[in-house]
């Protein structure tokens, strides 16, 4: 039974999708967390899993939580995809700044990069494959968006520093706009972030770690076309350091991902990335 969990910090109401597990040993049921979906004033019918999405026992339990307000988040939430949809596609930064900045005035910039960029970038790519958009329109609307994401970087003001991340690709990977997210983020949360972009020697990927030391070392990859590459540079990694290694990405989210010596993680949030990387590095 998977149902919606309520839990009230300091007056604020935060929700977890949670179902029962049968513990054989102790004879009784306990809860088990499937997914934190947050501050309940804040949640929309987008953070539930694709598996319970359209639950409507789920639905009918979200929508008691501020449920005048979900239907004007979630109406909202589309309205800015479409406008940032357009406005990438045009060429405009400036008004795709506009939309970051009237976004995150109500949401966080982790909903913005989650709800709203991803699945933006996500149209991109499949309007594209369709022949919607042209391969040239692609390429401004990607442009674009790693402007945008970089803009963002630049007002990210950390004070503390905690564990070392690697971001990067393998040799023949030119998309870099996960990696540039994730900078923003991982940066965001006071993690020092390493991001060596693309375009980058395996070599000289070893050689960074080895200097620097990273605590882990997250390896995206987006074009099924670059797995093997990937697998390469995994395998020199793994041979030459103990460092954790996670991978990520468009081209490992497929049903025949093929094997890593590292852990291959999926279609998750980014506070789900964030939880994985503290699983990692402190045990």
């Amino acid at each position: 039974m998977v149902y919606i969990r309520a839990k009230t910090i300091q007056s604020e109401k935060y929700l977890y999708l949670v179902k029962s597990v049968w513990d054989s040993k102790k004879n009784t049921s306990r809860q088990q967390t499937i997914k934190y979906l947050g501050k309940a004033s804040l949640v929309v019918s987008d953070d539930i899993p694709v598996d319970y999405r359209n639950d409507s026992k789920i639905l009918s339990a979200l929508s008691k939580y501020a449920p005048d307000d979900i239907e004007k988040r979630n109406t909202a939430s589309e309205k800015t995809g479409q406008k940032l949809y357009k406005k990438i596609i045009e060429g405009d930064i400036q008004g795709s700044s506009n939309i970051f900045e009237e976004y995150v005035k109500i949401f966080k910039t982790v909903d913005f990069f989650d709800k709203i960029l991803k699945p933006v970038m996500s149209k991109v790519g499949s309007d594209w494959e369709s022949g919607k958009i042209s391969v040239g329109t692609e390429h401004v609307a990607s442009n674009i968006a790693q402007t945008l994401v970089k803009g963002i970087l630049e007002q990210v003001n950390v004070r503390i520093k905690k564990k070392k991340i690697l971001i990067c690709v393998p040799v023949g990977e030119e998309h870099h706009l996960g990696c540039d997210v994730l900078e923003t983020y991982l940066s965001m949360n006071g993690f020092k972030v390493f991001n060596l972009g693309t375009s980058i020697p395996t070599e000289s990927i070893l050689d960074f770690i080895e200097q620097n030391n990273p605590d882990l070392v997250l390896l995206s990859i987006t074009i099924d076309d670059n797995l093997k590459s990937g697998q390469r540079l995994v395998r020199k990694i793994s041979k030459e350091s103990n460092v954790p290694i996670l991978v990520g990405g468009l081209a490992v989210q497929g049903k025949n991902t093929p094997k890593f010596d590292g852990e291959i993680i999926g279609d998750l949030s980014l506070n789900d990335i964030k939880k994985k990387i503290g699983r990692e590095i402190n045990g």
